[in-house]
């Protein structure tokens, strides 16, 4: 069994049951996983952890699932995470890593961790339906792993999305319904639908649970870096669950004393068409001013972000900074990691390094501190925003002396 007591309110701290629900029906706020902390402490240890197989479950006591043999996407998770010494001289840094979730199983994202808890909690409670708003990666996964799980999946988009991330859904036989309209549209319509239909919606009423998966990326940066947390992590934010479950992650590790470090300061990117955390933050207000989104970085372009005003808590509390970047600065920072580092990630993972560049050059994160920058999903699903600045330049008859004519002109 499990180590879940149930699920308490972010804000009243009012305690419920384990059940499929997202909202406190006494302050409206935020349900969390509320975990039997004292006896995860008995049960868990480095060793156990270092003795499993290498997938995000190898965390298992720190997951809010009750029964093993639930677990769907059991080859989740443990990405590489990558000395990228090349970028680092490009930016004048001394120790940078990338956490690259581009490669993640089996849809090439981060959100296959998230969805992987929230289709076992699903089929925990006994859902026949999987269902999710998405902006496309989480699409993909919860298709994918519906199919894996052998069940049926409802899953909505905006209608303008990237068509990698479109086919990358339909392939899985799901039912994809597309709608004419943002993402922030997509989720009220999802919400009344959840009303509806007996559907567990990962993203909202199974939020609480879903949300967890978020931890894994934390805890395997944290133990691939020698069980130690790095000076400085920069997240992707969209709707700001990530980061704040990074910082979580962080906290329970040393609660559990597997390090012993101050927590890393944490800093938010978003691009500039769709940065209402970050005018959030630069303003010091508390509010979250839903936007509505222009930018190519389609996965990030959540205009109403529901844990926003908790990702801009995060960075405030861990020293941290939110910055935004153009379109023209996620392109060139796509360009940059693929030639630094052969690692070709989607617009988002564009943003977080363009930030990062931005936030070294600012002076805001120090040249002499360990660096670990989130790269989130697959630039294969994001094709279209690279289109008009990458073309083959040289192009030549099957001739030699073509040829080194050209490789002349090239020395």
């Amino acid at each position: 069994m499990g180590y879940v007591k149930g699920l308490k309110c972010r804000e009243c701290g009012r305690q419920y049951e384990k059940e499929p629900i997202h909202v406190c029906e006494f302050c409206f706020g935020p349900l969390e996983v509320d975990y039997d902390y004292d006896a995860i402490k008995e049960n868990i240890s480095i060793e156990k952890i270092l003795g499993r197989d290498a997938n995000m479950w190898r965390y298992k006591e720190l997951m809010p699932l009750d029964d093993d043999d639930s677990y769907i996407g059991r080859n989740v998770g443990y990405t590489p995470l990558v000395h990228s010494r090349n970028l680092a001289r490009e930016l004048g840094v001394k120790e940078l890593y990338i956490k690259n979730d581009a490669v993640c199983y089996p849809t090439l994202s981060f959100k296959d961790r998230v969805v992987a808890v929230a289709i076992s909690k699903a089929v925990e409670f006994g859902y026949k339906v999987i269902a999710c708003a998405s902006t496309g990666n989480l699409a993909n996964s919860v298709a994918a792993n519906s199919a894996r799980a052998g069940l049926n999946s409802y899953i909505f988009i905006p209608h303008d999305l990237e068509q990698g991330k479109v086919l990358g859904t339909l392939i899985y036989g799901t039912n994809l319904v597309a709608i004419k309209g943002s993402y922030d549209e997509v989720n009220r319509l999802c919400s009344e639908i959840a009303d509806k239909y007996d559907w567990a919606f990962v993203n909202i009423n199974i939020r609480p649970f879903y949300a967890e998966g978020s931890k894994t990326y934390g805890y395997e940066i944290f133990e691939q870096l020698g069980w130690k947390l790095p000076k400085h992590v920069i997240t992707p934010m969209a709707g700001g669950s990530l980061i704040c479950k990074i910082k979580k992650a962080a906290d329970e590790f040393n609660m559990l004393g597997f390090v012993d470090d101050p927590t890393p300061k944490i800093y938010g990117a978003q691009a500039t068409g769709c940065c209402p955390i970050v005018n959030a933050f630069k303003n010091g207000s508390d509010l979250i001013v839903p936007v509505k989104p222009d930018t190519i970085a389609k996965s990030l372009a959540i205009g109403n972000p529901a844990d926003g005003y908790y990702a801009a808590k995060t960075i405030k509390d861990t020293g941290g900074y939110a910055e935004d970047v153009s379109d023209t600065e996620i392109i060139d920072a796509m360009k940059l990691l693929a030639r630094t580092e052969g690692i070709f990630t989607e617009t988002a993972g564009g943003v977080t390094v363009a930030v990062t560049k931005k936030l070294i050059e600012s002076g805001r994160i120090p040249k002499d501190e360990s660096i670990v920058i989130c790269i989130t999903g697959n630039g294969l699903k994001t094709q279209e925003a690279l289109t008009k600045s990458l073309r083959i330049e040289d192009v030549i008859d099957a001739k030699l002396s073509e040829f080194d004519s050209l490789y002349r002109s090239k020395e």
